[in-house]
């Protein structure tokens, strides 16, 4: 019996991916930080990369929807959909390129306090390859050194 619902397929048995990063803000303010459209296209994506669009739906069983344009102009949009949101302590969800047929891979994002300061850690599960695991590596790395520089910036401790 598939456990999944119907048209979720995924590779059950592909790499893992966790990177996690301190920041000096409460996790409250970083959760919506996360999950507000109007905050995160201030802050998403890796060195190079701008969201210009973003799009959520936070409920379960909500989608959701980050525009990741390049320095070329290409446009690559995220999608999926909220399965768990836990606030401000947790978010899963699946992720998957609309512009590629591919297995829908799944992502987790915890805020855990660490005294004044919250550790991100997000886990990115279902990658098909090495390839992908290592481009997903260099880009939630880059989005994670962006996250801390707009909390810093943005002074939301």
């Amino acid at each position: 019996m598939n456990d999944e619902p119907d048209g979720y397929r995924t590779n059950k048995l592909a790499a893992t991916l966790v990177v996690r990063r301190r920041i000096n803000a409460p996790r409250e303010k970083l959760f919506a930080a996360w999950t507000q459209p109007e905050l995160l296209v201030q802050w998403w994506g890796p060195q190079g990369v701008v969201c210009p669009a973003a799009e959520i739906d936070l409920r379960v069983g909500g989608s959701y929807r980050i525009a990741n344009q390049f320095p070329d102009g290409t446009v690559l949009w995220i999608a999926g959909t909220f399965e768990v949101i836990e606030r401000p302590h947790r978010l899963i969800y699946t992720w998957k390129l609309e512009s590629l047929n591919a297995l829908m891979e799944r992502v987790t994002v915890c805020f855990e306090v660490d005294g004044a300061a919250t550790e991100v850690i997000v886990t990115h599960e279902r990658i098909p390859d090495e390839a992908a695991r290592t481009s997903h590596e260099r880009g939630w790395t880059g989005c994670l050194d962006r996250f801390v520089r707009y909390a810093e910036q943005s002074g939301i401790e």
